[in-house]
């Protein structure tokens, strides 16, 4: 009951600021995290959450399902189509630089073999928008900048897996299964595409109609049934989780519409439950023998590395030079890391804690950098704050045109 009843609070006063948040530095993903950090072993004490607990595990799980379906509604398929050749880039150049790039100095900087070096790039590769909410979540931000920040890290949490698995099969000493982590793959793409698919036609047919209170909640139960599917079919959940919200927003542009509100609503709660339980488990003790070189490693992940690498990928592209400069700095880690990490644990490889200790410090300074630098850098873009937050005015909605 202590962590529901910091929860609460934390929730309150995070909905309180909210509006203070928009403007200035003030992140309310940060205050969760702090708040976490408070309660758990390393501050009061009010809670003990083992970090290879099956909460953590799918509390984490859960809400990066919750977020990639929501932020997949955003992206259907005229804007993938419109948006592939700058995100196509970024999966197919910037990410496995990234997972290079962290792979070599954590070698040479922690004294990890290869394997878990590149097991440690494999996990820190993905990236989550979440943090960076006044950037993909504003409406008044360039389409193309905003499309290509959301389709990279939609697709980039599922595509990491395997590499994820690989080297982790190899950390442990056994035999990689190529052919069954394909089918994954496969399957969770077949199953965000089908079953929506299958669902949003049979919504034509005159027989099924929904009262307007109610037509939020069937993209929710399409979104339970696929997260069920997938974890019974041991599918991929994260590229169908996706792929989904895109299939539902491109079938079906209305019912989407209905969901927006409360799928943001559902992801920020399932998001901030989780940074509650992941400040709580990052206590002195867990991270107090980690060496300069591993605290290098997280400062070189976030500032030199990601960075780099997504200058590098978009170079000869439409993009103006501010707004590659904001799609290089904005590569937050988020759940995906916070869930391979904790993949990582359950596996009971040697360098286990080491491992999910350094992404742990990587993810925390990964969440202090971006999400409190958000709103500095819309406002760098030229993009004015929405007004009347703090009175509860509603956001007005202007589409900026690309040339």
């Amino acid at each position: 009951m202590a962590l529901v009843l910091a929860f609460g609070v934390v929730l309150l006063i995070s909905v309180s600021l909210s509006g203070l948040a928009a403007r200035t530095i003030l992140s309310t993903a940060l205050m969760f995290l702090l708040a976490g950090a408070l309660i758990g072993q390393g501050g009061l004490g009010l809670v003990d959450i083992p970090s290879n607990s099956a909460f953590v595990t799918v509390l984490a799980d859960l809400a990066l399902f919750t977020v990639l379906f929501t932020d997949g509604q955003r992206a259907g398929l005229p804007d993938l189509r419109q948006g592939w050749r700058l995100s196509g880039r970024a999966l197919g150049l910037a990410m496995p630089l990234t997972m290079v790039g962290i792979a070599v100095p954590t070698h040479f900087l922690t004294g990890l073999d290869w394997t878990t070096s590149f097991l440690i790039g494999a996990i820190l590769s993905p990236t989550d928008p979440v943090f960076a909410s006044a950037i993909v979540g504003r409406t008044d931000v360039p389409m193309r900048l905003r499309r290509l920040l959301n389709v990279e890290s939609g697709l980039n949490d599922g595509l990491a897996l395997p590499f994820v698995l690989i080297f982790l099969a190899t950390a442990a000493n056994r035999d990689t299964d190529f052919l069954t982590i394909g089918i994954e793959l496969a399957a969770g793409l077949a199953l965000g595409i089908v079953i929506p698919a299958v669902v949003v036609l049979a919504w034509r047919l005159r027989i099924f109609t929904a009262e307007p209170r109610l037509q939020a909640l069937g993209p929710l139960a399409i979104a339970v049934m696929l997260y069920a599917t997938c974890h019974l079919t041991h599918a991929n959940p994260y590229l169908a989780a996706f792929a989904a919200g895109s299939t539902i927003a491109t079938l079906d542009r209305v019912a989407a519409e209905h969901f927006e509100h409360f799928g943001d609503l559902l992801s920020e709660i399932t998001k901030f439950a989780a940074l509650l339980v992941f400040g709580a488990l990052i206590t002195p003790e867990r991270i107090s023998h980690l060496s300069v070189g591993d605290w290098a490693v997280a400062i070189i992940a976030i500032l030199l590395v990601r960075p780099a690498a997504m200058m590098l990928s978009l170079l000869r592209t439409p993009l103006a030079a501010r707004e590659r400069s904001v799609a290089a700095w904005f590569g937050p880690k988020g759940f995906a890391s916070v869930v391979y990490g904790l993949l990582v644990l359950q596996a009971g490889i040697p360098t286990g804690e080491h491992v999910f200790d350094l992404v742990a410090i990587t993810i925390a300074l990964s969440i202090v950098l971006h999400s409190s630098t958000d709103v500095p850098v819309a406002k760098a873009l030229s993009i004015e704050p929405p007004d009347g937050l703090p009175t509860g005015q509603p956001e007005a909605r202007v589409e900026r045109k690309q040339p």
